[in-house]
């Protein structure tokens, strides 16, 4: 397996600890959380893996400046922002969407950070403008390097398949890891964690905002191409992503009464918040599939939380509780 340049400062392993309130609450299997809450950068989140990968990238290229884009509530720009500030790059982030009158939850946290803050109105300007952005700074000489949107790309994703060789150090069986996915990234590191690391169970990727069709070709692509900088190329098929994108119909951070209640039920069984937009969407759909029993009773589902509590302090999301 190739060396790969990392910089280690998330918070691992994060802790995995069982749910037996919900699960007895749902009549359904065994639940367990990967609390990748927990991973320490600026409140944490799943993307701290990636940036562990990323960030080491963008030293080896003498960056400077660490461009990204996102929502205005994004979790995976808080987390860029916060290894900028802590390795000493400068930081530009893309947010797209209305910008409230007083910034609040993730938006506030990025200007504590130091971030400078583009607003796009219309997300169908956003890659445009970010390339605009990126231009800028290099002809500035600000060596700016580009941190993919929500850190999916092929060197975002090893972060991941690193993450299924650290469950299975901390001795947990389990026949299913289920999440939040969107920008594939978390779901293309997991899948090749499963083959290169020899995870038996089923890895089942709850959408958030994308169709089945759009993740299965990007999640397979994003995996085959990570593989190969682990040394061996795995070639990956869009038959072989498992995806659900029966609860993504509201759109992208529309909060609806299923992640009001899942958000509600994770805290009021165990005392485990969840965000609004990610984790709150890929809880909703889990319940409802234990409900349909859609897992058998004996079996044991392993949910990552990734992160994003943040957007709970959001005024965008004040009514959820």
């Amino acid at each position: 397996m190739n060396s790969i340049p990392r910089l280690r400062f998330a918070h691992l392993p994060t802790p995995i600890e069982e749910l037996p309130r919900l699960s007895s609450t749902l009549g359904g299997p065994r639940l367990l959380v990967k609390r990748d809450d927990q991973t320490g950068l600026a409140l944490g989140g799943n993307k701290t893996r990636k940036l562990e990968f990323l960030v080491a990238e963008a030293q080896e290229q003498g960056a400077r400046t660490l461009i990204s884009a996102g929502a205005i509530q994004s979790n995976h720009c808080r987390q860029t922002a916060a290894a900028a500030a802590r390795f000493g790059f400068e930081c530009i982030l893309v947010l797209t969407g209305d910008l409230p009158a007083r910034p609040s939850g993730n938006l506030t946290l990025d200007h504590l950070l130091g971030a400078r803050i583009v607003n796009v109105a219309d997300r169908k300007d956003r890659d445009r403008i970010l390339q605009e952005i990126f231009d800028r700074a290099a002809a500035e000489g600000k060596k700016p390097y580009l941190v993919p949107y929500g850190g999916s790309s092929p060197t975002g994703a090893l972060g991941y398949a690193f993450a299924v060789e650290e469950v299975m150090k901390q001795g947990i069986e389990a026949d299913w890891f289920v999440f939040g996915t969107s920008s594939g990234g978390t779901h293309a590191g997991l899948m090749l964690g499963q083959r290169v690391f020899g995870f038996k169970g089923k890895i089942l990727g709850i959408s958030i905002d994308e169709c089945v069709e759009w993740l299965q070709e990007t999640v397979s692509a994003l995996a085959t191409k990570a593989s190969e900088k682990l040394g061996e190329r795995i070639g990956f098929a869009p038959a072989d992503v498992a995806a659900n994108a029966d609860y993504c119909r509201a759109g992208y951070g529309v909060l609806t009464e299923a992640e009001r209640e899942a958000v509600r039920l994770f805290a009021r069984t165990e005392g485990l918040l969840l965000d609004p937009v990610y984790t709150g969407r890929a809880a909703a759909g889990l319940i409802d599939l234990i409900r349909k029993e859609f897992f058998k009773k004996d079996e044991t589902v392993l949910f990552w939380n990734t992160g994003g509590q943040t957007a709970l302090f959001a005024e965008k999301y004040a009514d959820i509780a």
